[in-house]
Formats: C-alpha cells, sequence, structure tokens
C-alpha cells in the first residue's frame, strides 16, 4: 500500500508558509506499514487542483488531503474531489445544525458561507472536528482505471490547521485505516558514515542493497557526513526488523571503522560515548569555529561527565593566557599553524586535567588572515589532539562559505576524536 499527501492552500507556494503536516501524516501512515510515495502542494485553483486529484489515484491507494475544507471561496478541496470522481456533494443538515449551534455557543451570527463546510462526498464518513468548524471526510471507493479494472481508493479530506489535523487523524481517520488495511509494519535502520564520498560509499554498498529489493535503501549526504537509511514493510514487525537488521549487518561489514552509528545516533553522541567507556575526559581549545564544538557536545545530556569545558581563544593573547601557547611561537609561525594548533591541544588538556585535548585553528574567511596568516588560502584548518602521551596534527583544506567551513572543521575535529578512541 502506497499514499500520496496532498497540502492545499497557495500560501504554502510562498516562501511564508511550510507544510509540516506531512511529515505528521507520513509517520502515522509509516506506523501502519504504509510508505508514503508522492508529496504533492497545489494552490487554491479548482482546474489544478481537481488534476492533481486524478494523477494522486491513478498512481496511489490512499489519499489524505490537508487543508482547503474551511467556509471561503478559495476553500476547494471537496469541489475538486467531487469533480475527480464525479461523485455529487449533499449538504449534510446536522453538520449545518453544529456549525449555527457553534457560532451561537459564542454569540455570533454565522454567516451564510460557512454552510458550505457541511457538503460531504456522496458514499463519505464524516469525521466530526471537534477543534474546529470544518469536519474531515474519509471515502472508501472503487474508481474504474486505464486497464478496465477497478480499483479500491481511500482519500481522507482533513482540515489543515495542525491542531484540528492531529487529532482528527489519530482518533478517528487512524482506527479507521488499521481496521482496514491489511496488518503491514515497517522497520527502519540507519547506518552513519563521516567526511567520506557519497560516490564510494554507493559503489562499496550497492553490490549488497541491491541484493536485497524488499528493502528501500536510500543514501543521503548530510553536511560532513552520509547516511545509508533503509526501510522494509513485513506482515510482523520481527520479520521486518530481521529483515532490515540483516541488511545493515552486511554493509556494516563492509564499511567497518567508517561507520560510526548504526542506530541514528550523532557523532558527538558517539564520542560521549566512547570517553564515557573508556573513563576518559575532553577539553576543547577553539580558534575559527568559535565554541561550535564545545556547543555540539554540550548539546547532549550529561556531557559534562566526559567534556569538562574549555575556551574560545580566538585572539592571540587569550591563546596565550588560557592555553599557554608562547607567544614567540604564535609570532613565528602565526595562529594558523600546526605547530599553535599543537600547543593549543597540549596546553587547553594540562590547564584543564583532561585526559585528552582537541584544538581547532584556522581561517574562516569570507576574508584572508592577517599579519603571519596574510599569505595563507580561507579554509585553511589545522586540528591537534594531544593524549598526554602523543599530539598529532590535522591540516584540511576546506571550501565553502563561513558557516561550512565552521562546521566542516568541528565535525574533522570529531573524527578524530572517534578514530582516536578506536
Amino acid at each position: 500500500m502506497i499514499a500520496e499527501i496532498i497540502a492545499i492552500g497557495s500560501e504554502m507556494l510562498t516562501p511564508f508558509r511550510q507544510d509540516t503536516n506531512s511529515l505528521y501524516l507520513t509517520e502515522g501512515l509509516n506506523n501502519l506499514g504504509v510508505s508514503v510515495a508522492f508529496k504533492t502542494i497545489i494552490g487554491d485553483n479548482l482546474a489544478q487542483l481537481t488534476a492533481a486529484v486524478r494523477t494522486a489515484i491513478s498512481r496511489a491507494d490512499i489519499v489524505l488531503f490537508s487543508g482547503g475544507l474551511g467556509p471561503t471561496e478559495d476553500d476547494l478541496t471537496r469541489e475538486a474531489v467531487a469533480a475527480a470522481l464525479n461523485l455529487e456533494l449533499h449538504r449534510d443538515n446536522d453538520i449545518v445544525t453544529d456549525l449555527y449551534k457553534r457560532y451561537a455557543a459564542r454569540k455570533l451570527v454565522m454567516p451564510p458561507n460557512n454552510a458550505k463546510q457541511a457538503d460531504v462526498l456522496a458514499g463519505a464518513t464524516v469525521l466530526p472536528n471537534p477543534n474546529g468548524s470544518a469536519p474531515g471526510q474519509y471515502l472508501d471507493t472503487v474508481v474504474p482505471a486505464s486497464d478496465g479494472k477497478a480499483h479500491r481508493k481511500i482519500l481522507i479530506l482533513l482540515p489543515g490547521p495542525p491542531k484540528e489535523l492531529k487529532p482528527l487523524f489519530d482518533d478517528q481517520a487512524k482506527p479507521l485505516l488499521a481496521a482496514t488495511l491489511p496488518p503491514r509494519h515497517l522497520a527502519r535502520r540507519q547506518l552513519r558514515m563521516p567526511l567520506i564520498p557519497e560516490s564510494q560509499v554507493d559503489a562499496r554498498t550497492a553490490p549488497i542493497y541491491q541484493q536485497y529489493a524488499d528493502v528501500e535503501t536510500t543514501i543521503l549526504a548530510a553536511p560532513g557526513e552520509i547516511q545509508l537509511h533503509f526501510v522494509t514493510a513485513k506482515p510482523t514487525l520481527d520479520e521486518a526488523q530481521s529483515r532490515v537488521d540483516e541488511l545493515t549487518s552486511r554493509i556494516e561489514a563492509e564499511m567497518q571503522e567508517d561507520v560510526y552509528s548504526s542506530h541514528g545516533e550523532s557523532l558527538e553522541e558517539v564520542v560521549l560515548l566512547m570517553l564515557g567507556l573508556r573513563h576518559l575526559t575532553l577539553s576543547a581549545a577553539e580558534s575559527c569555529t568559535g565554541g561550535l564544538l564545545s556547543e555540539r557536545l554540550t548539546a547532549i545530556p550529561n556531557s559534562s561527565r566526559y567534556f569538562l569545558g574549555g575556551a574560545v581563544v580566538y585572539s592571540d593573547a587569550l591563546k596565550t593566557a588560557f592555553a599557554d601557547v608562547p607567544a614567540d611561537l604564535i609570532a613565528a609561525h602565526g595562529p594558523v599553524s600546526a605547530e599553535v594548533a599543537r600547543a593549543l591541544a597540549e596546553g587547553i588538556r594540562t590547564r584543564t586535567g583532561s585526559s585528552i585535548g582537541i584544538s581547532i585553528t584556522g581561517i574562516a574567511g569570507p576574508t584572508p588572515g592577517t599579519g603571519p596568516d596574510a599569505e595563507k588560502p580561507i579554509g585553511l584548518v589545522y586540528i591537534a589532539l594531544s593524549d598526554g602521551h602523543d599530539t598529532q596534527v590535522k591540516q584540511l583544506n576546506l571550501f565553502g562559505d563561513r558557516e561550512r567551513i565552521r562546521w566542516w572543521a568541528s565535525q574533522h575535529a570529531l573524527e578524530l576524536i572517534r578514530r582516536a578512541l578506536l
């Protein structure tokens, strides 16, 4: 069973409003073993909306509509579905009565156009809306197809406001679907790999995941990492989970230490977990990232057990004051140098008493460095890690804008820690 979600409203085709209902509906459908294959956003145009309905019922088993059930002239969902399916709309007197009562309770006179919210598709089940004036509708019907056969389709019309849509879907539409659909259960897994090209991941994993036609595999490129998402639907959850776990295990065996997470954990979560397992602590001295690495670590609950803190040593004077970097070393090599990165990592580890010290210094742009760093390119970053026995320094030549360079520098720092802890 596949579904399509149609979000209706011209405002969602502007930069000022986003469709968030589809995310909620997708999760609810997935919990029923239904995959969402299409999402469409349509403006308040009857002809375009009618065409979108016809397209949706030609390719999906279940079609959910969000919005367009209000009383105004541009609320056209009911009319478009009726036109697409050649169905009559009839006015439900009980809904009209409830609407009058709703307005009377607020000591208001109901405008005549509100009565259109009582127009119901022939054969549809009305879904009362306790949180608003527009009821939903649930239509389980049969639609002739181009192959000459008739296909069962389920159409669900829901109001647009999230405070109305969510309870109406959960309390009324979802139970109707659960009672109708064959038992299907979705299982998901996710593998995350930092600082590795997407093409390399696919080249190594495609020969494996292509053997699992019943598992949907998606490769996503996120900032500083590649993610592999696996999902499958089976009659039982155990069967689905077993199948997706089998594929995940084979991919992990291929990628080995390139995989840092197999259940969706972030890189900072994994680093803190590894520090905890080894009873180690971490401190950081950050220059060009301005505390971004520390922010990522401290966003994780209970990180203070293993991340002691550190300093944002943006100026040369604070590199000396907070991490004991000799001023003459900075003058000789420049603040963006392997030598200063090494001294920062060693100095912050000693000053805080941590097991590991990590440092980041670089030129994030948009303007070049000054003084000793004047000839060094934007994107040049040095990261150093000191554990009290040895200090390793990594040089990076990153590209992009300031935000990208800072993020990738923090990602490289976390990965350097993870690799050291392996």
